[in-house]
C-alpha cells in the first residue's frame, strides 16, 4: 500500500469570524494535500475548530448566546470561507463532538494512569486571548500579553496539574535526534531556547470555567482548552463508522506527518503536546511547521485588533486562485509578511495575467491561425530551450514544496513561463510560418514547446491555483476526465498529443486596474 499523507491547520478558535491570518495556513495545507493526491498518496487533510474554553464561554455571554449555538454560528463562517477558496479538507473537526469528548477522556486516564497528573494550586499572570498562562518575563509593559497587547489577570485556582518538566530530557533528545520536527529552523531555536530555560508544569484543569469537557476524575472542573483541542488532531482520524476509541483513531494515520500552525502556537504543539503523547505512550508528529504572521500597516492582523482582511470579501471580488496564488508565491512561508493590496494586484498582473494567461492566449492564437486549431504534429523526440527547462522542472519542484517552499516552487514554474514568453517573441512563427517548408515546421516546433510547457505548468501549479490550471487544460482540448484523473508523470515533458482539437479560448486572469 502507498504511504499515506495525514496533515493538519490548527484547529481554529470560534471566538469570531475566521479572517485572512485564519485562511493563510488552510490555503498552504490544502495546497499541499493537493500537491500529495496528485503525487498518488492517499492524503488525510484535517481542519476544524477549537470551541471550549473561557473567551468562548465569555464571547457567547455578550452576544446572549449559548456556546454551542454561538459555536455553531461560526463554524458556518468558517465552512463558507473554506468553500470560497477551494480548501478541500477530507476531515473538519469540532471539539464539542460526543466522540471528541470520548476520545480526551481516555487520552486523560491514560496520562493520569501514568502518573503525571497531580492535584495542586496553580498562580500566574493569565492571558485570557491565549488561554494561556505568561511567564513573567514573557510580558510587556509590565503585565501586557506580548501578543494580543492587553493586560493579564493573576490567576490563582486549585487545578489539576500535567508534570511537564517531568518530560524535559525526553523532549531535547527528541528535538536533537529528529531535527526537523520543528520547521523552520528559526522558529525550531525559538522552541529550543524557551526549553532551556526550564520547564515548568502547568494546569490543566479549570475551576471556573463551565464550557468545557468534564475531568474525568473530578467532575467539578473542565479540561484546559489546549488539553482538549489538541486531541482533536487525533478524533478527526476516525472513520464515521468507528466507535471513539484511541485504537480505532490510532490505527491507520497516526502519528500525521505534518502540523501547520502560527507561530504563537508553536509553543503548545512543540513542547506540551509531544510530552503529553509521550506521558500517554503515543508516537510523536512527524514534522511541525510554524507559519509567520500576516501583518497588516505594520501589525499583526487579528479580530481583537480591528484590522483583519475579509478573505470572502477578497476572494469574492479576485476569485479564490487570485488568493491562494498571491500568498502562497508572495510570502515566504514562515516569515512574517505585511499585505499591501497595491502588490497584491501587480502580482496578479505580472504572472497571471501577463506572463502565463498571455502566453497561452497569443499561442493559442497562433496555433488556430497557422495550424487548424489543433496541436502540431512534431517530433516529439526533438530538443529546444524550453524543453531543457521543463524536463528537470518537476525534480526541482519536489523537494521546495515538499519543505513548504512554495514562494521558491513558483518562481520555478513561472520562470519557465517567462522563458516561454521570450522565446516566442525571439522565434517569432509568424514569420516562420510564411516562409518555406523547414522553416514552417520550425514555427510549428516553436507553437508545440511553447503550448507544452505552458501545460507542464498547469500541472505543477494546479496545487496552488486548481481553477486557473483546470481552465488551461480545457483550452489545451483535454477533456473534464482527463484532468480529474491527472497524476504526477503528466509533469513530463510530451504529454501534448499532436492532432488534439484546442478548445475554444478565453482570457483565464483579465488584468487587475
Amino acid at each position: 500500500m502507498t504511504q499515506g499523507f495525514a496533515l493538519t491547520t490548527p484547529l481554529f478558535y470560534v471566538n469570531a469570524l475566521p479572517h485572512m491570518g485564519s485562511a493563510y495556513p488552510a490555503i498552504a495545507a490544502d495546497a499541499l494535500a493537493r500537491y500529495y493526491r496528485l503525487r498518488g498518496r492517499p492524503v488525510r487533510f484535517i481542519t476544524g475548530t477549537d470551541e471550549h474554553g473561557l473567551k468562548i464561554e465569555r464571547t457567547a455571554a455578550e452576544r446572549k448566546l449559548s456556546p454551542q449555538v454561538h459555536s455553531d454560528e461560526i463554524v458556518q463562517g468558517f465552512e463558507q470561507l473554506w468553500k470560497a477558496l477551494s480548501i478541500n479538507y477530507d476531515r473538519f473537526i469540532r471539539t464539542s463532538d460526543p466522540r471528541h469528548t470520548a476520545i480526551v477522556s481516555e487520552f486523560f486516564q491514560r496520562v493520569w494512569q501514568a502518573g503525571d497528573i497531580y492535584k495542586g494550586r496553580y498562580t500566574g499572570p493569565y492571558c485570557v486571548e491565549c488561554e494561556e498562562f505568561k511567564r513573567p518575563q514573557e510580558l510587556i509593559n509590565g503585565n501586557e500579553c506580548p501578543i494580543h497587547r492587553k493586560p493579564v489577570k493573576e490567576q490563582d485556582e486549585e487545578n489539576y496539574i500535567f508534570a511537564l518538566s517531568r518530560y524535559q530530557e525526553k523532549l531535547e533528545g527528541h528535538y536533537a535526534a529528529n531535527p526537523q520536527f520543528i520547521q523552520p529552523d528559526f522558529r525550531r531555536n525559538e522552541v529550543l531556547n524557551f526549553v532551556r530555560e526550564g520547564l515548568e508544569d502547568f494546569s490543566i484543569s479549570r475551576a471556573a470555567v463551565r464550557w468545557g469537557i468534564p475531568l474525568p476524575v473530578d467532575p467539578t472542573q473542565t479540561l484546559y482548552v489546549w488539553f482538549d483541542a489538541l486531541l482533536g488532531y487525533i478524533t478527526a482520524l476516525l472513520e464515521p463508522e468507528d466507535e471513539p476509541t484511541l485504537e480505532n483513531a490510532l490505527r491507520r494515520w497516526w502519528p500525521v506527518n505534518l502540523h501547520i500552525v502560527g507561530k504563537d502556537i508553536l509553543r503548545f504543539h512543540c513542547v506540551y503536546w509531544p510530552a503529553m503523547l509521550l506521558s500517554a505512550g503515543l508516537p510523536l508528529p512527524e514534522r511541525v511547521f510554524g507559519h509567520g504572521f500576516l501583518t497588516r500597516d505594520g501589525e499583526k492582523m487579528g479580530k481583537s485588533r480591528g484590522n483583519v482582511i475579509d478573505p470572502i470579501a477578497l476572494s469574492g471580488q479576485y476569485g479564490a486562485d487570485a488568493v491562494r496564488y498571491y500568498f502562497l508565491k508572495e510570502i515566504e512561508f514562515g516569515r512574517d509578511s505585511d499585505f499591501s493590496e497595491l502588490r497584491f494586484k501587480q502580482i496578479l498582473n505580472a504572472d497571471l495575467a501577463n506572463d502565463l494567461g498571455n502566453l497561452l492566449n497569443r499561442t493559442l492564437n497562433l496555433t488556430q491561425k497557422y495550424c487548424s486549431n489543433t496541436v502540431p504534429d512534431v517530433a516529439r523526440g526533438s530538443s529546444n530551450p524550453l524543453r531543457e527547462i521543463a524536463e528537470p522542472l518537476a525534480a526541482h519542484f519536489e523537494p521546495a514544496f515538499e519543505s513548504l517552499a512554495f514562494s521558491t516552487a513558483c518562481d520555478k514554474v513561472m520562470a519557465m513561463i517567462r522563458a516561454g514568453n521570450k522565446y516566442l517573441d525571439v522565434q517569432a512563427p509568424w514569420s516562420l510560418i510564411k516562409q518555406g517548408p523547414s522553416e514552417q515546421q520550425a514555427a510549428r516546433e516553436v507553437f508545440y514547446a511553447v503550448l507544452e510547457s505552458v501545460r507542464i505548468a498547469a500541472v505543477l501549479l494546479s496545487p496552488v491555483i486548481p481553477s486557473l490550471t483546470s481552465e488551461i487544460y480545457r483550452q489545451l482540448g483535454f477533456s473534464p476526465q482527463q484532468w480529474e484523473s491527472l497524476d504526477w508523470r503528466a509533469a513530463q515533458w510530451g504529454g501534448l498529443p499532436p492532432g488534439q482539437v484546442l478548445s475554444e479560448r478565453k482570457v483565464i486572469f483579465p488584468r487587475l486596474e
